[in-house]
């Protein structure tokens, strides 16, 4: 790419790579290319002109040619390329998505570098464990974001609440208390899937689990419904509909409005309510999740990207080199801080912790898992009856009754996925 490049934009830089922006292989006195798939908006225009510079400073001899791509149909048009014989060296892939990626065969199997190299024994587990197929490495974790607790303070302060909640418990009551006078103690719409499966994890729960070498969905487990329990009572707390998941409509466009004391989402959210709401500027502040007891914070599920190396990359050695260094401290520092992501290893978590918001959110990630790591679990999420349940279960139908048959319909899935 070298400095022709760079002056682009990250946006611009999408639609001119493919018509030739990128650099040539034998370019450059015969120097390497190594292609590099990364996704629209997982960093900046700063971070890319500085990673890109300095890599090629570092190595002489090798070019890197990026392209950015769109989230949407990206997992056709990477499964295609893995089968292709003109595949990226590096690709940046949802962490959930190394399962699927993994089954077609095509992926070089990175486990030595993980140990050798990368310090896999300190990477987050939401990150790490869905990148690892059968004992195998296949997704090197890069960057990952969890939900946490945003909140109103000055909602907070006058409902006299001076000390943040550190359980469970004390924050359904510090909810109660905010949900009064005009005021949504919290805004949880009904179908927010993502931060139940936190709440049943912490009951020591599963969305599913492996019987005698086959799956099948647990949402009817005694555990399972006690997480949902208390996903209704905290939704109750405020006017979250009850049909319908956190984008519609976007719930920050509803805390913006000023009378919602707390959400759930990720710290980024923080950015769009003050956009649209100055006056709530350096009036949000952020707490992790809370758990069943105040010395660990609570589940959270954990999103983010991993690196994988396709097996017909024309430069493995060179590829596996660029993985390791978006891998690495230094990328990994500059990118968390320029990001607002949390780093991929527990060992970094202090180098955000002057970001309120990054800081909490890291604290979560240190107890974040992944969904189930099956190629299969992309069939449950394409017709998800776990939102469907929720909502029964919040309008007063039967808990057991329903869980038993979204459950089945997990099974399903998973059989036939």
């Amino acid at each position: 790419m070298k400095n022709r490049c760079l002056a682009c934009s990250v946006a611009l830089v999408s639609c001119v790579a493919l018509g030739g922006c990128g650099m040539m292989p034998g370019g450059g006195g015969g120097s390497t290319t190594v292609t590099v798939w990364l996704m629209k908006d997982s960093v900046s225009d700063a971070f890319l002109d500085r990673f890109v510079t300095d890599y090629e400073n570092e190595h002489p001899s090798v070019e890197l040619d990026i392209k950015i791509q769109e989230w949407t149909g990206i997992g056709e048009k990477v499964l295609t390329a893995l089968d292709g014989e003109d595949a990226p060296d590096v690709v940046e892939v949802g962490n959930t998505q190394v399962a699927q990626y993994a089954e077609s065969g095509n992926l070089r199997d990175l486990t030595l570098e993980s140990v050798r190299d990368l310090g896999s024994e300190d990477w987050l587990p939401g990150l790490a464990e869905p990148g690892s197929i059968n004992g195998a490495q296949f997704g090197i974790p890069w960057y990952a974001a969890n939900r946490v607790v945003i909140y109103n303070k000055e909602l907070f302060a006058l409902a006299g609440i001076g000390e943040l909640p550190k359980t469970r418990e004390a924050w359904l009551a510090d909810t109660e208390e905010l949900n009064r006078g005009g005021n949504q103690g919290i805004y949880l719409a009904g179908q927010d899937w993502y931060t139940l499966a936190g709440f049943i994890w912490d009951e020591g729960g599963e969305l599913a689990v492996e019987t005698g070498g086959e799956w099948q969905g647990v949402l009817d487990s005694p555990a399972a419904l006690r997480g949902m329990s208390f996903y209704k009572d905290l939704q109750s707390l405020g006017e979250g509909p009850k049909n319908s998941d956190e984008a519609k409509p976007p719930q920050a466009d509803v805390f913006a409005k000023g009378d919602v004391a707390q959400i759930i989402s990720t710290p980024g959210s923080a950015r769009l309510i003050e956009e649209q709401n100055p006056e709530l500027k350096g009036k949000l502040g952020f707490f992790p999740i809370p758990g069943k007891t105040s010395d660990k914070p609570g589940r959270v599920f954990t999103g983010g990207s991993d690196l994988i190396v396709p097996k017909n990359s024309s430069h493995h050695s060179a590829a596996v080199d660029v993985v390791k260094a978006l891998a690495g401290e230094k990328w990994q520092t500059d990118l968390a801080r320029t990001m607002s992501y949390v780093p991929n290893k527990v060992t970094l978590a202090e180098v955000i912790g002057g970001d309120e918001g990054t800081a909490a959110m890291a604290a979560g990630a240190a107890r974040g898992r992944a969904t189930p790591n099956l190629p299969q679990w992309a069939s449950v999420e394409a017709d998800n009856p776990i939102k469907p349940y929720m909502t029964a279960v919040l309008e007063g139908q039967d808990p057991q009754e329903s869980a038993k048959a979204a459950s089945e319909h997990i099974t399903a899935a998973l059989v036939s996925g």
